[in-house]
């Protein structure tokens, strides 16, 4: 079986491959690896190779792709599922790296290391200007406690720094067992003397760090970005810098790269390097050491880790149970979407004759559809359930025979504020729809942007709600309707809408709907 190295590895990941007689290892650069892909099985690469369908379509033997990183962005991973190929990658293979790099941002800017080391380099010498401070008994506050985070978190305390985190989606068990003091965002604005961000690039967190919210931080805080720059307005924490609220910054990525022009070079109290927070040569090993020992695995046994594009099962088999895969993940997503605070357990419940192999598929699809809610890593169904066990996330199954539907499936979540149940089945034109929330029979397709309400069963909320999105231009493609029983004479029913609309809500919408007496729960969700 024949490996291709298209991108440069560490020797020993060569000789992880080369040490299998069975591998025929080819290694080639990016200029040229086309010319050997006509029979290669496996193809391993790093950023600068861009895997199109142009390229899948010259290897019509390629079996794996194997990514000697974290992002695929560089990958068509739809055409390698459409052409039978796994996509595997690396997370994780550079995080002590950028937890290190953190750190001495964090140092640098504490001591002014580099405008010290400049002044000194041009002869000037400058002891009184550059009056450090002590990390030392200063509260670092981590927003993210995923893999990164929390090494960022046990590498400070040795400097005897006080850490608290917020992570909405983290339990405060695992919090803990990190020995991280898990808070709410505000409290950790206005307590942290360094912030650093360590979150995944969402709809809710791009600009999180503005100017609304660095009024609520401490005055003189200092802000340390190794994750997204996207996460940063820019223009707010400049204005910030330039007043004094923000004591300095250290930026390793940007919400443009390269950032030519930015207006927060023109700071002495910012700190900047481009984009190296995972740039050490021992990441770069590692990455390829993993990408080597992956790929050999899977050639010589079929095992299959840290793919981001299919299961380890036959075809067959997958064709067999992909429209419940589809509904399991969109239930998990639905069910995370409706929810507040941070996961603790997850309960599954299989009604039906589902196999072994097909609940533990199952299970993965419904924990990524919850995970992906929240976060960086891709979760999938090979790691999915990795994934939550990692962040102390309780997940259990049960078993039961054919209730209403043939074959569904029931979720329960529950977090640190809520519990939430949702059921679905897929339907004879094998349409994923789900057929109760929280023990009240709706019925409603899990597809595109739907409002979620629940509301006391009242005349005229029914009204009111089509009233409020057509006079926002919003058009309703379906309208489905449950109600619970009534527990008392004088206390109205519980109801809930699922209303299909053909564009996502805004939040001004949202807005609208909460002014309504009636209305309890109201989000915009998108499956």
């Amino acid at each position: 079986m024949k490996v291709l190295v298209a991108s440069p590895l560490d020797p020993a990941a060569i000789g992880i491959l080369k040490a299998e007689g069975r591998l025929k290892v080819v290694v080639s650069n990016p200029l040229e690896f086309h010319t050997e892909l006509a029979d290669c099985e496996a193809l391993i690469v790093r950023s600068s190779i861009n895997v199109t369908a142009d390229v899948l379509a010259q290897a019509p033997q390629l079996k794996v792709i194997g990514r000697a990183g974290v992002g695929v962005d560089n990958i068509d991973c739809d055409a390698a599922t459409d052409r039978g190929i796994v996509v595997m990658n690396t997370p994780g293979g550079n995080a002590t790296s950028v937890a290190e790099h953190t750190l001495a941002l964090i140092l640098s800017l504490a001591r002014s290391v580099p405008s010290a080391s400049a002044s000194t380099k041009a002869g000037r010498w400058e002891k009184k200007r550059f009056l450090g401070n002590e990390v030392f008994g200063k509260t670092l506050g981590i927003i993210g406690l995923g893999n990164i985070g929390r090494q960022v978190a046990q590498r400070a305390v040795p400097f005897g720094m006080e850490i608290v985190a917020y992570d909405p989606y983290v339990s405060s068990d695992a919090a803990r067992d990190s020995g991280v003091e898990l808070i709410d965002l505000e409290p950790l604005l206005a307590r942290a003397d360094y912030l650093s961000l360590h979150l995944s690039l969402t709809p809710e967190t791009a600009g999180m760090i503005n100017a609304d919210t660095i009024a609520k931080m401490k005055d003189g805080v200092r802000i340390v970005n190794c994750a997204r720059g996207e996460l940063i307005d820019s223009e707010a924490l400049s204005e910030a810098i330039a007043s004094g609220k923000v004591g300095g910054a250290a930026l390793d990525v940007y919400d443009k790269e390269p950032p030519a022009g930015s207006p927060l070079f023109t700071h002495e109290q910012v700190v900047a390097t481009p984009h190296i927070g995972g740039a050490t040569a021992e990441a770069q090993a590692k990455v390829g050491i993993d990408i080597a020992g992956q790929v050999r695995d899977f050639l010589n046994s079929g095992v299959v880790v840290n793919a981001v594009n299919t299961p380890s099962v036959s075809a067959e088999q997958f064709r067999r149970i992909a429209p419940y895969l589809q509904l399991a993940e969109r239930l998990g997503s639905f069910v995370a979407q409706t929810s507040t605070g941070r996961p603790v357990r997850v309960k599954i419940t299989y009604f039906g004759n589902f196999g072994e192999t097909d609940a533990v598929l199952i299970r993965n699809a419904a924990l990524s559809g919850v995970l992906n809610c929240f976060l960086s890593e891709r979760a999938n169904l090979v790691n999915a359930f990795q994934i939550a066990r990692e962040r102390a996330i309780g997940v259990s199954e049960v078993r039961r025979g054919l209730e209403h539907f043939s074959d569904s499936i029931r979720l329960a979540l529950k977090t640190e504020d809520i519990d939430r149940t949702v059921e679905g089945a897929v339907f004879p034109d094998g349409s994923p729809r789900v057929i109760s929330v929280d023990g009240i029979y709706v019925e409603a397709y899990l597809v595109g942007s739907i409002l979620y309400v629940t509301n006391k069963d009242v005349p005229g909320v029914v009204g009111r709600l089509g009233t409020v999105l057509g006079a926002n231009g919003i058009n309703i493609s379906s309208f489905a309707l449950g109600r619970g029983e009534r527990v008392s004479e004088t206390e109205p029913a519980e109801a809930v809408a699922l209303i299909q609309t053909d564009e996502p809500l805004p939040a001004s919408v949202l807005d609208r709907l909460y002014r309504m007496h009636a209305v309890v729960f109201a989000k915009a969700i998108d499956l």
